[in-house]
């Protein structure tokens, strides 16, 4: 029987997330304050469609920032193993991928500034088909995988 992946995303991601799920809340309330705001200097249009509009995008935040970074820390888990990289992730769709260590053409890490601030990154894993992510490792651990399986994957190479 096929065993799961241990390893688990950094709690970090909490955080992140929620910062990150706010300030797109905060940019997309933008358009009901607007449509609130300026309507009624060109247009005789009902106030009710910007507080519906207020309402839907303060229900996306909370979605977005509260909830969403909750369910992807549970379900999302990895494993670098000595011939193959394990992803699971996905709620009611769960996707697994296995990736030979003898197909990983190159390994990075990136991290943006919310992901800065928090000491996470992203690690990054490309194959001649397709690119594969691993989010919210801490720097330091994702630095650490980089290294780890690009010298994995130079012995898988040198053994063909």
């Amino acid at each position: 029987m096929e065993t799961e992946p241990r390893e688990r995303l950094d709690r970090r991601a909490l955080k992140a997330w929620f910062f990150s799920g706010l300030v797109w809340g905060l940019l997309l309330m933008i358009i009901p304050v607007l449509y609130l705001n300026i309507t009624p200097l060109f247009w005789d249009l009902p106030a009710f469609y910007g507080w519906l509009a207020a309402g839907l995008v303060f229900l996306y935040t909370l979605w977005d920032a509260v909830i969403v970074p909750r369910i992807k820390l549970h379900f999302w888990r990895y494993e670098i193993r000595d011939d193959e990289i394990d992803i699971r992730h996905g709620v009611f769709i769960i996707r697994r991928t296995l990736i030979p260590m003898i197909r990983v053409q190159h390994v990075d890490t990136e991290h943006g500034p919310i992901m800065r601030l928090f000491g996470l990154a992203t690690l990054r894993v490309s194959t001649a088909a397709s690119e594969h992510r691993i989010p919210a490792l801490s720097r330091e651990k994702a630095a650490e995988l980089r290294g780890e399986i690009s010298a994995l994957a130079r012995v898988s190479d040198e053994d063909v």
